[in-house]
């Protein structure tokens, strides 16, 4: 081809095996996305999953957690639906959606949850 397209950012595959590292270690909001291969929604919301790892890489942390490959998350946090969203702030969880959420949601939610991030380190 003349031209090349441009690898675009995509959300981070989460495992049980990095999950510990990535929550105590980002100091950013962070929005987990549990889904499933064979999930209908979860093959329309990933591709906004992964356009939000571009569009908020440098404000918040954003990744995927394969609930078939990693039941023990979806265990731990009561996964009975996918896809399941969980938006995190300072290791705790602050929202949960089942269920397919449009895009610009998504980003608003994100945005609301960097203006608690940044409520939240003023108060300290």
């Amino acid at each position: 081809m003349f031209f090349r397209k441009k690898d675009k950012p995509k959300a981070t595959e989460v495992t049980l095996h990095n999950f510990n590292e990535i929550v105590t270690q980002k100091d950013t909001a962070i929005l987990f996305d549990f889904h499933a291969s064979w999930c209908g929604p979860c093959k329309v919301l990933g591709p906004f999953v992964d356009e939000l790892a571009g569009d908020f890489k440098d404000r918040a942390f954003v990744g995927k957690i394969n609930i078939d490959q990693n039941p023990q998350l979806a265990a731990q946090f009561k996964v009975r639906s996918v896809p399941t969203l969980l938006f995190v702030k300072n290791r705790r969880v602050l929202e949960r959606i089942n269920g397919l959420v449009p895009k610009p949601n998504l980003a608003e939610m994100l945005e609301d949850l960097i203006a608690y991030e940044d409520l939240a380190d003023e108060e300290e």
